[in-house]
């Protein structure tokens, strides 16, 4: 279905994507993955919590820049991606504790094989290891629409759903799961963070979310290999079925990063 042909109004919204479609397998260090082993440094210490005594973070997403389209902002002396977090609950919010770095493959040297277990992890934030699909496809804002446009395009989205069954929102809006750039996976009210330092609205870099699709939208978003025999996935249950969401600034030079927290 061709969205902006029903919709001229949302081209100015259009956003690339990439899905990772990550499914239970076995990933080495030197592939993209979620859950699994990292390529890291055997010199360089492993992230701990601050919160919990030192207790040793997870690996949770590893992105190598030639995996990917040219979409996701890799600083230029850059080709991976990797994010971690405490699977543990915090104090004031009871959610994962995430950490973010950029690196260089080739800067890495000799590669720490076992890195230390985590104690007391929550198991539904420990990913299990996956092997990623990466897969780019064309987004468009729901939650992140404009009021103005809301109002003028609410009545033709509810027409269509009548009309086709095709509903704006589940089918062919945001797309759900794990992914790269394009728009945050909402399931409340945006929440997009600005930068401390230069005071800009900061850029979705990743979304991590507890599933790839709701019973709506793995009507349009399941992959077709997986239709009739749905693959394992990395097993998180983040709050209610949501997402961490991670969010950079391209402005500052030194890219600083947060994190933004949605459950359904």
């Amino acid at each position: 279905m061709d969205v902006e042909q029903l919709f001229p109004q949302l081209a100015a919204h259009r956003k690339e994507t990439v899905r990772l479609h990550p499914r239970v397998g076995r990933p080495t260090s030197r592939d993209s993955s979620v859950g699994g082993p990292l390529l890291w440094p055997v010199e360089e210490p492993w992230p701990v919590c601050p919160e919990h005594e030192g207790s040793p973070m997870v690996p949770v997403v590893q992105i190598h820049r030639g995996c990917v389209p040219d979409v996701v902002p890799f600083p230029a002396d850059c080709d991976l991606l990797q994010v971690l977090w405490c699977p543990r609950k915090h104090s004031g919010h009871r959610w994962v504790l995430p950490l973010l770095k950029w690196r260089s493959a080739d800067a890495v040297g000799r590669v720490l094989e076992i890195p230390p277990s985590p104690s007391d992890p929550v198991a539904n934030y420990v990913p299990r290891p996956c092997v990623v699909h990466p897969d780019r496809v064309t987004e468009y804002p729901y939650w992140d629409l404009p009021d103005a446009l809301w109002d003028e395009l609410e009545q033709p989205f509810l027409d269509l759903a009548e009309d086709t069954g095709w509903d704006y929102q589940g089918h062919l809006s945001t797309a759900p799961g794990t992914k790269l750039v394009g728009y945050p996976g909402w399931c409340q009210d945006p929440d997009w963070p600005e930068c401390a330092g230069c005071g800009r609205r900061m850029e979705h870099l990743l979304t991590v979310e507890s599933t790839e699709a709701d019973a709506v939208s793995r009507h349009a978003w399941t992959p077709v290999e997986e239709r009739d025999t749905p693959s394992e996935g990395p097993g998180l249950i983040l709050g209610d079925l949501g997402g961490v969401y991670f969010f950079e600034c391209l402005t500052c030079p030194e890219r600083p990063f947060t994190y933004r927290y949605d459950c359904s």
